[in-house]
C-alpha cells in the first residue's frame, strides 16, 4: 500500500476554516473505512469523522458536528476534511487512517481497527 500522506494543516484564527486532504487512491476497496483522527497534546487520539467506501453514510464526533465535513473524491483519489468555524479546542495533530472493516465499525471509529496511518498534519487555532 502507498503510504497515506496528509496535507492542508496550518494556523488559523478562531472562526476560520481549513481543508485537509489525504491521498487514498490505493485504499478504495468496497470494504474499506477511511477516517480522520486527531490528537491534542496530552490527550488520547480520537476519531473525528469517518466514511465507508461506496457509501454516503458518515460519522462525526459530537464536538465537530455541523462544523466539519468529510468527503471522498474518487476522481482525485483523496479523502478530505473541510473544517469550518474552527475553535481553539480543535487544535491538534490530524491523521488520516484507512482499514478493512464492517461498516458498523466504521461509524464508531476505533484506533485499533485502522492499520494504515498518515504521518499527521498540525492544526493550530488561536483565539
Amino acid at each position: 500500500q502507498v503510504p497515506l500522506v496528509e496535507s492542508g494543516g496550518g494556523s488559523v484564527e478562531a472562526g476560520g476554516s481549513l481543508r485537509l486532504s489525504c491521498g487514498v487512491s490505493t485504499y478504495r476497496r468496497s470494504d474499506y473505512c477511511m477516517a480522520w483522527f486527531r490528537q491534542a497534546p496530552g490527550k488520547e487520539r480520537e476519531g473525528v469523522a469517518s466514511i465507508y467506501h461506496g457509501s454516503t453514510n458518515t460519522f462525526y464526533a459530537d464536538s465537530v458536528k455541523g462544523r466539519f465535513a468529510i468527503s471522498l473524491d474518487n476522481a482525485e483519489g483523496t479523502l478530505n476534511l473541510q473544517m469550518n468555524s474552527l475553535i481553539p479546542a480543535d487544535t491538534a495533530d490530524y491523521y488520516c487512517a484507512a482499514g478493512s472493516m464492517w461498516s458498523f465499525e466504521c461509524y464508531s471509529p476505533s484506533r485499533q481497527n485502522f492499520p494504515y496511518w498518515g504521518q499527521g498534519t498540525q492544526v493550530t487555532v488561536s483565539s
